[in-house]
């Protein structure tokens, strides 16, 4: 019995389903705080009062910080929605990551502000530039699609 769930559980198709699902949710995670950061949206601060916070933990040039920070978040965001690029798109999420930790958490409790959050963000996306975005991505999902036909072709028709 235990021998058929591993056998299942280790087809490669959960394998690619896991890695959409994971990929999905930190989409949304870093859409939503790139979004805040850059448009004010959901509840956040917008860029100027984002520059402003991050002037107040005296990272430099808080106004390009910000903007860095938000862009990468949205960009690699969608980037890890649609699976293109993915395994790039991690390494620079991976550093604002490291970057949020080192400047804007302390202690490893989330609830009381330390890094627990995004350092469990950045372990994730280190397995998704490692294993890659699996086999549920718009490109590879579009060429199914249309047999015999190349990405370019389905995506110009």
């Amino acid at each position: 019995m235990i021998e058929r769930i591993e056998r299942t559980l280790n087809d490669e198709r959960f394998r690619d389903v896991a890695l959409l699902g994971l990929r999905g949710v930190l989409a949304a995670v870093f859409v939503f705080h790139g979004a805040q950061k850059l448009f004010g949206v959901f509840g956040g601060h917008g860029l100027e009062g984002t520059a402003g916070w991050m002037a107040s933990l005296g990272i430099p040039f808080p106004l390009v910080s910000a903007t860095l920070a938000g862009s990468t978040e949205l960009l690699g965001g969608l980037a890890l929605a649609i699976g293109v690029l993915a395994r790039l798109a991690a390494l620079p999420l991976i550093v604002t990551m490291v970057v949020a930790m080192a400047t804007a958490h302390s202690g490893f409790d989330a609830g009381a502000g330390g890094i627990e959050y995004p350092l469990t963000l950045a372990v994730v996306l280190a397995s998704i530039a490692i294993q890659g975005p699996g086999r549920f991505t718009l490109p590879k999902v579009a060429t199914r699609l249309a047999p015999g036909r190349s990405l370019e072709s389905v995506t110009s028709a």
